[in-house]
């Protein structure tokens, strides 16, 4: 089994999403005691949200790129970032490692594209919602994002900041996230991403009005893939 390092703490609450699916999966697939092989770096969130939200990405990116050092020269075979957001220093960073790193954006599309998704609203942070670190990787393969209102822009960006970074799911913003879904499907829109990977704890993704995709399930599944990668040839080799 290979190796991976997760940078984490952006927030705890999904990074906790990430080792808990990672792990269920590697028993699923491996059985008996099998559990992951993983190195985890856990930034402290309060200054590294400090930072994005006063344009300070460079300072993101250099603590971003510390943490992934730290997890190469603890034996990670490749690396992945537990947030969207964090994600817009993902260049900066794959750029000075030697190990390869997963971008959550193209385990999303790689989904999407299999299911013949065409047209779908991306929801997440302001920066992940109106910048490229995500959306070029969707768009890079035909796929068109759905624009979201200003209004409801920074309704959602607050939601994240002010509630889901911190552990709170409020009902209130529970109820909005579904409203903001019901009209999205009146734009013919034909599914949803989670492009934070705290807002899957204040949506339902198997009852709303529209397919939900939740990219931290996405990613930590291809991270999976990628660890078991040498196993299932193994698998293969021996069922031919």
């Amino acid at each position: 089994m290979r190796k991976l390092g997760i940078i984490g703490g952006t927030s705890w609450h999904s990074t906790a999403l990430y080792y808990d699916h990672i792990n269920r999966g590697v028993a699923q697939r491996l059985g008996g005691l099998h559990s992951a092989r993983l190195g985890i770096e856990s930034l402290d969130l309060a200054p590294i949200a400090e930072m994005e939200l006063s344009g300070n990405w460079d300072g993101v990116a250099k603590e971003t790129l510390d943490a992934a050092k730290r997890l190469e020269a603890g034996g990670a075979e490749a690396l992945i970032i537990t947030s969207n957001t964090g994600h817009k220093v993902f260049d900066a960073v794959a750029a000075n490692v030697d190990v390869p790193m997963l971008h959550i954006g193209d385990a999303v599309a790689d989904v999407l594209v299999a299911d013949r998704m065409t047209r779908v609203a991306l929801l997440g942070t302001r920066f992940t919602m109106t910048e490229g670190h995500v959306r070029d990787r969707l768009e890079r393969r035909s796929i068109q994002l759905a624009p979201i209102g200003d209004g409801w822009m920074r309704e959602v960006d607050r939601i994240i900041f002010d509630e889901l970074a911190a552990g709170r799911v409020v009902r209130d913003s529970q109820r909005k996230l579904k409203t903001l879904m019901t009209e999205l499907a009146k734009q013919k829109v034909q599914a949803v991403i989670l492009g934070c990977t705290e807002l899957v704890l204040a949506v339902e993704v198997r009852a709303n009005v529209l397919p939900v995709y939740d990219s931290t399930v996405i990613h930590a599944r291809a991270a999976l893939e990628w660890m078991l990668a040498e196993e299932k040839k193994q698998a293969q080799r021996a069922a031919a």
